[in-house]
């Protein structure tokens, strides 16, 4: 059940009666005046009187009342300097954010938590550390120290009984660190560092410092972790590109090498045998598998370097691509490359996985479709990138999709669409053949821009951090 809370009308009562009481003490002291001084004292004599009596009164209630404006003041004053450090450490927070966002280096990221702990507290010392695969602490990050590369060259074993904030003891002249604050850095249940300002007096902490030094020991666990994701990202990164060169060599120009192997022993054969037309068949057969082994060496060594080179736009590239496949296949290329696109640049994640989609539609039509016609078509319709690779050899049913067809090209292809947030369609076309469309929404995918340096704030000034 709601409540409806009003104010209490104390205060306003307050207000009035600060009116109302001099004005009914100066009215008793008149009528006092009136009736008893006037008949017993003098004219000027009794005047005084009354003046000073009113003078004593308004200099009492004026007391008073300036004193509780003092203490409004006063109170007004420490809630706008509680909301000015608010307002810097949420400034501060942003920031940190702003840099992990930005996907700027740990190190940067680390470097500012503890600046931003170090101003924002008004602290003589900050350090961060972090565990190492041992299990022992030392400075990853520090602000105040005076040889920090000496710091980074300690380490020490983390003590389970002692107060985190005690850690920081080893690193920092213990001048600097008589008060400590420390806030844990904290990852999936387990504690992996610290996050430790020291301060050369004696001193309490309020709720506020605390909870801010807790909000950037967060942040600190957040870059560390997406630091982490993204080494790991790139180290699977390689095992699937490594993968994708066994799986290569191996569907490839191991099983080429294997073919080559017999025919040339069907070569000495026949060459024995005196059969010679059917020995020139033969080794016009590995000729035949030496430009396609070739080809797929070439597209290989295409593949392990950026798939756009500088200068060059999205549709420039997968246009190049096309005639270097047309020209080693002897199909029929067709272009119809939109000018938008030509000199098209998206962000690095989207461009790539949509060169390899082509690439590998090329591919399947190089090694399967027995094509004699192909059209590479790019355009723009509206903010949505469509592009299709079309062939006119063997393929699907006009009108089918290829939903459930197994084959790890296709399954790549539909793979990568999905990772950048594309539309993937494979279908057969009347008289034949395969049609492969992708369709990717432009929006979220502008180029990436080099991220602005982060300035360190200035510690004289904490109030001031933007």
């Amino acid at each position: 059940m709601l409540r409806l809370v009003t104010s209490s009308p104390r205060p306003s009562r307050v207000r009035w009666l600060v009116v109302l009481v001099p004005a009914v003490i100066v009215a008793g002291l008149e009528q006092f005046s009136d009736t008893y001084l006037d008949p017993s004292l003098p004219i000027p004599l009794d005047n005084v009187l009354v003046s000073g009596a009113v003078l004593a009164i308004g200099c009492l209630i004026a007391f008073f009342v300036f004193r509780r404006i003092d203490n409004l003041t006063g109170t007004l004053r420490a809630r706008n300097a509680e909301l000015e450090a608010r307002d810097a450490s949420a400034r501060a927070l942003n920031r940190v954010s702003m840099a992990i966002a930005a996907e700027s280096g740990l190190d940067h990221v680390l470097g500012a938590v503890v600046t931003y702990a170090r101003v924002l507290l008004q602290a003589d010392v900050a350090v961060l550390l972090l565990e190492g695969s041992d299990g022992r602490l030392g400075v990853r990050a520090a602000d105040g120290l005076p040889d920090l590369e000496a710091a980074r060259s300690l380490y020490v074993d983390a003590d389970p009984d002692a107060p985190d904030a005690d850690a920081m003891l080893a690193f920092v002249n213990p001048h600097e660190a008589v008060a400590r604050l420390s806030a844990p850095l904290q990852r999936g249940g387990s504690t992996i560092g610290v996050l430790a300002v020291g301060f050369a007096h004696v001193r309490g902490f309020d709720v506020d410092e605390v909870e801010t030094l807790a909000s950037l020991s967060s942040q600190a666990v957040i870059a560390i972790e997406h630091d982490r994701l993204e080494a790991r990202l790139r180290e699977l990164a390689v095992v699937d590109e490594r993968e994708r060169i066994a799986r290569e060599l191996h569907d490839g120009i191991a099983q080429v090498l294997g073919y080559v192997n017999t025919k040339t022993q069907a070569v000495d054969g026949y060459l024995e045998a005196g059969r010679v037309d059917e020995a020139r068949v033969q080794l016009a057969e590995l000729g035949s598998a030496a430009r396609a082994v070739y080809v797929d060496v070439r597209e290989s060594i295409i593949g392990l370097r950026g798939p756009i080179e500088a200068g060059q736009g999205l549709g420039t590239a997968l246009a190049a691509h096309a005639r270097r496949v047309a020209e080693a296949s002897k199909f029929g290329l067709a272009l119809e490359i939109d000018p938008a696109t030509e000199t098209l640049r998206l962000d690095a994640d989207a461009e790539a996985n949509l060169y390899r989609i082509v690439q590998e539609a090329l591919t399947n039509v190089r090694k399967h479709a027995g094509a004699r016609r192909v059209r590479l078509t790019a355009r723009i319709d509206g903010d949505v990138l469509q592009v299709t690779v079309a062939d006119d050899g063997r393929g699907l049913p006009a009108g089918a999709a290829s939903s459930d067809k197994p084959g790890y090209g296709l399954r790549a292809m539909r793979e990568r669409a999905a990772r950048i947030g594309a539309r993937f369609q494979v279908m057969g076309q009347v008289g034949g053949g395969t049609l492969v469309r992708v369709e990717l929404p432009l929006a979220g995918h502008e180029p990436e821009a080099p991220a602005p340096a982060t300035p360190s704030p200035s510690p004289a000034t904490p109030a001031g951090v933007a």
